[in-house]
């Protein structure tokens, strides 16, 4: 642990003298292009922690590692239900500071999905017996974007848009998942999420240092 500290301090010097944070919010979660199984926007949350090397320039940046649940509901003939996805997510953003109260945040994320659950009105998570999250990538990864607003000290308040680039489900090509559980679309479908949360910074503050000046 220590040896990894040391390397990533090397890589990042500026994280030595950074603001630490914490944030949580609300997920309100769907999945593109699936009318195949009517599908509808499910609320999760997330929470987690966040770094920002300290910056007195107009751009600086964000990393943060969050909890994330989300999905989605889905109606298919008879049956409907809902499916739950739980990810570790790494969102690496570039921030720009408008003002000291305003800032406008575009970048990138990895997450890697931890469970995933199935309810459904007939009690099946799918007709050949598998685990739900047999059908799903592990991996996913995409763009996001959003605002942040500081309106008091270490205080954040937010929003922010992702959108994910790799597909939700494996290849359902492969008969060792076959035949497809009605909880999953016949297309190439992927996440999106929009985000509201709440946080505080601690550590120093590139607003109490622009006060000062």
């Amino acid at each position: 642990m220590k040896k990894l500290m040391i390397f990533l301090l090397m890589i990042f010097p500026g994280y030595l003298f950074a603001q630490i944070g914490v944030k949580a919010g609300l997920n309100f979660a769907n999945v593109s292009k699936a009318s195949s199984i009517n599908n509808s926007s499910r609320s999760g949350f997330q929470a987690g922690i966040l770094f920002e090397p300290s910056s007195k320039k107009i751009l600086s940046s964000r990393t943060e590692l969050l909890f994330s649940r989300q999905g989605y509901n889905y109606k298919n003939g008879t049956n409907t239900g809902n499916v739950n996805l739980d990810y570790i997510m790494l969102p690496q953003y570039m921030a720009i500071n408008i003002t000291k109260y305003f800032q406008i945040q575009v970048g990138g994320q990895m997450a890697f999905l931890l469970n995933a659950k199935v309810d459904s009105s007939n009690g099946s998570t799918s007709s050949s017996g598998n685990k739900a999250l047999d059908f799903f990538n592990k991996f996913d990864y995409g763009f996001g974007g959003g605002i942040e607003i500081h309106p008091y000290q270490g205080s954040l308040i937010g929003a922010r848009v992702n959108i994910s680039l790799g597909s939700l489900y494996k290849d359902m090509g492969n008969t060792t998942l076959n035949p497809t559980p009605s909880f999953v679309p016949k297309v190439d479908v992927k996440n999106n999420i929009f985000q509201v949360f709440a946080g505080w910074k601690f550590g120093g503050s590139t607003n109490s240092k622009n006060k000062k000046r």
